[in-house]
């Protein structure tokens, strides 16, 4: 079924460590419910899901595909989805969330620079791995996860090879997938009604995309709509419906992501950071700032600086990331 007008998208923002960007979620209080999700929702970053028992479903823009246990799912940054296990059960599962071109920076190709999963989506595409079609798959997510859980010596590297070896492997299958061969009937009035639902969630990756690389930077509104093709008015409409806030509320929440990572690791001023990821001054930066996270830039500073731990899980608390299990 497809996501009905007025539901809002909830964005689930994670902070990665900043040297080794990659958050495993596992144990035995992952469990997914039975009951639908009112909204689906979507991350900042790559995340690969493994089910350990049971079954149940994976939707993705609303359109439904089963999953059981021994399945991996890839999900790229920015694709609206929601899981619900079968009823009367409790599927269990761990996550993995990463930044691939962070994590492989200077590792893959030069033809690969701006290469992102999220251009294999769609409604037709693999996006869940069996184990039985895909041993691979299943046996390196089982290695990283046993190399993050464990953190024995040199865990780090050797989990950044693993994942290596399944982003590639995951593009490999993906883009056979895109390059198959073969005929296709003409699609149906229905069929054209779930492409069209599906581009117009897909269309604003554009806009994504261009916030994510030009935050700094100073932008009109209509720039991003005109990189959608959309007027404006109707832009606005879609993001607000799709990502639950308007372009401008995202654009500077997405300013206060990157001025926190700053925060973190560099002894910058706040005035200097204010500026680097945009804001016009300083005193805009700190209403803002306060207004996300709760507290001032600088109480924000000396928080992280007592306990790195915490810095690495913290989560912006108007979109937070799923860090502790749903009740």
């Amino acid at each position: 079924m497809a996501k009905s007008k007025g539901v809002v998208t909830e964005y689930r923002n994670y902070y990665l460590p900043l040297h080794f960007p990659v958050l495993l979620l596992s144990g035995d209080y992952w469990k997914i419910s039975d009951i639908p999700s009112g909204r689906l929702h979507f991350h900042n970053c790559l995340e690969i899901g493994i089910c350990h028992s049971d079954s149940g479903c994976l939707e993705i823009f609303g359109e439904p595909a089963s999953f059981k246990e021994g399945d991996v799912t890839v999900i790229p940054k920015n694709v609206p989805h929601t899981t619900y296990s079968t009823p009367g059960t409790e599927s269990h599962w761990s996550y993995i969330f990463l930044d691939p071109q962070e994590l492989f920076r200077n590792m893959l190709p030069t033809t690969w620079k701006n290469f992102d999963l999220s251009m294999y989506v769609s409604h037709d595409l693999q996006v869940i791995f069996d184990r039985e079609t895909y041993p691979q798959i299943y046996q390196l997510v089982i290695s990283i996860i046993r190399e993050l859980e464990e953190q024995k010596p040199s865990y780090q590297l050797s989990a950044k090879g693993l994942l290596l070896s399944l982003y590639i492997e995951i593009v490999r299958i993906l883009t056979l997938e895109k390059n198959g061969g073969g005929t296709e009937s003409a699609p149906t009035s229905s069929e054209k009604e779930k492409e069209a639902e599906n581009d117009n969630a897909l269309v604003i990756a554009p806009a994504l995309d261009f916030i994510e690389e030009n935050y700094s930077s100073q932008f009109t509104i209509e720039y991003l709509a005109d990189l959608c093709h959309w007027s404006p008015t109707h832009f606005r409409r879609v993001f607000h419906d799709i990502m639950g806030t308007s372009p401008l509320d995202f654009v500077n929440n997405t300013r206060i992501t990157k001025a926190c990572n700053l925060l973190r690791s560099t002894e910058d001023s706040v005035l200097n950071i204010s500026e680097t990821v945009g804001f016009h001054s300083v005193s805009s930066f700190n209403r803002y700032f306060i207004k996300i996270m709760q507290v001032s830039p600088r109480e924000y500073r000396k928080q992280m600086q007592k306990s790195d731990k915490k810095a690495e899980n913290q989560s912006i608390l108007e979109y937070a990331g799923w860090l502790y299990p749903e009740k």
